[in-house]
């Protein structure tokens, strides 16, 4: 199903600009973390000097909304940035894993086709060994052990073919379940990073709710 979704040509012909875009955001939220960051140590030294300085209560109050306000910036821009390449990066094990899935059941359809494939020709040989088997005509033998010759040397090029697609088979299925499994880690690592920003969140509004008051 996220396959198909994926695989829309509308996507193919848009994936340029949400390259384009996905770049600009990160650009845009990497200036917004480090003007975050000047603004924190800015107001960091400014909160330093006047509680020194021992000012009026008014100026120091407004110098410690700044400073909050600059921290707040600072986490928000920061997980912002955090968050998005995680979920840039889920994206893109999400598609990874649907082509997985994807090659998975072309390459079990293919072994199945070779099994049948082989079963038949199996057949066939059981069936001119047992005709062989009842006549004694020399011409006739000789022809039908070419031909049984060349049915042997068949079904055996068919194992071939089936081993190897065999391995290729378990091969993309190893492939499949390491990708589940780090989907399975990062969206771990996601949940968890969520409950730290919403309790950040809740922190921060606490906060300016005191600082209402």
């Amino acid at each position: 199903r996220w396959q198909k979704i994926f695989m829309f040509p509308l996507w193919s012909k848009m994936a340029v600009f949400w390259n384009k875009m996905f770049l600009t955001i990160i650009v845009l939220l990497i200036v917004l973390f480090l003007d975050a960051v000047r603004e924190v140590r800015k107001y960091s030294s400014v909160h330093v000097n006047e509680k020194a300085a021992n000012v009026n209560s008014s100026a120091f109050d407004h110098i410690q909304m700044k400073l909050f306000r600059s921290q707040r910036n600072l986490y928000l821009s920061g997980f912002s940035l955090f968050l998005w390449l995680v979920l840039r990066r889920t994206v893109t094990l999400l598609t990874q894993l649907a082509k997985e899935m994807a090659s998975h059941a072309a390459l079990e359809t293919q072994v199945n086709d070779a099994t049948e494939a082989a079963k038949k020709y199996m057949a066939e040989n059981e069936r001119l060994q047992e005709a062989l088997s009842g006549k004694g005509n020399g011409k006739k033998k000789e022809s039908t052990d070419a031909t049984e010759e060349k049915l042997k040397e068949e079904v055996e090029r068919l194992k071939a073919e089936l081993q190897k697609t065999s391995n290729a088979f378990h091969k993309a299925k190893t492939e499949v379940a390491a990708v589940k499994k780090q989907s399975e880690g990062l969206r771990r690592d996601y949940d968890h990073l969520m409950k730290e920003y919403e309790q950040l969140q809740q922190n921060l509004n606490k906060a300016e709710d005191k600082k209402d008051l």
